[in-house]
Parts: structure tokens; C-alpha cells; sequence
């Protein structure tokens, strides 16, 4: 893999992950829904893609 899409594509998908795990956390400490009309399982499908994103960011920073 090339450095500069594996520095780009690794800050993108990290930041997201690490801002989507935030905001759920936030959101539930709060008692406030994750997603307008979502039940339990946005929270948790909102978990799911929030670590995924954060080990891809993760996998491509250590792909240099």
C-alpha cells in the first residue's frame, strides 16, 4: 500500500470510528437514543461499526 492513501484512509476511518464511538457513548450515558427512533439495537449495530472502522483506520496506519 502506498503511504500517503494508507496515512489518509487510516486518519479517515479512525477519526470516524473513535467520533462514532464517542457520540454513542454520550448519547447512552445520557439515556438519549442513538438514532431518531431506534431501539437498543442501533446502539449496539452503532458499537459494531464504530470498533470495525476503528480497526481498519488501525490496520491501514500499521500497513506504512
Amino acid at each position: 500500500m502506498d503511504p500517503v492513501p494508507a496515512v489518509f484512509a487510516g486518519v479517515v476511518l479512525g477519526g470516524f470510528g473513535a467520533a462514532l464511538l464517542v457520540w454513542t457513548a454520550v448519547r447512552l450515558r445520557h439515556g438519549l437514543p442513538v438514532t431518531a427512533g431506534g431501539g437498543p439495537a442501533s446502539a449496539v449495530l452503532s458499537v459494531i461499526l464504530g470498533a470495525a472502522a476503528l480497526l481498519a483506520g488501525v490496520w491501514c496506519l500499521t500497513q506504512l
